[in-house]
């Protein structure tokens, strides 16, 4: 297999944090609005918040779990630089393992990202979050 390269992962990570973004934040603006409208205005900050914190989380495990359980195998970013997901033997994931693979990224980030940077040095460029859910990144 052909192992996509840290930079490859990077950049498409930068351009899926984008994606998320911007969808996180129309999602969280019309779910703010309507339950502004619903509750009459009466939606403290604190409450808007955490149902931004909340949409967030949903939209982003959506995105990944969605897009590389899908049969392109692959997110916005990941497609515009030709990767994709497989489990180990190059086969399409499935929801269920494209979510372990989303929430695995957590810890990732909890090893002030050295979760992520391992992917440049180990054998088959894969990051922790990889290992743990059984998944390459590879070039179509």
């Amino acid at each position: 297999m052909n192992y996509a390269s840290f930079w490859s992962r990077f950049l498409a990570a930068l351009l899926d944090g984008i994606i998320v973004n911007i969808i996180s934040a129309l999602a969280g603006f019309v779910m703010g609005l309507f339950l502004g409208i619903l509750m009459g205005g009466n939606f403290s900050d604190g409450a808007a918040s955490v149902l931004g914190f909340i949409i967030g989380i949903i939209v982003s495990w959506l995105y990944f779990a969605l897009s590389h359980s899908s049969s392109k195998q692959a997110t916005l970013g990941k497609q515009a630089l030709g990767i994709v997901v497989t489990d180990l033997t190059g086969n399409r994931l499935s929801f269920g393992q494209a979510t372990a693979r989303y929430f695995s990224k957590w810890l990732s980030n909890l090893t002030l990202l050295i979760g992520y940077i391992m992917a440049a040095f180990t054998e088959k460029n894969q990051a922790l979050h990889d290992i743990i859910a059984g998944t390459l990144v590879v070039k179509r």
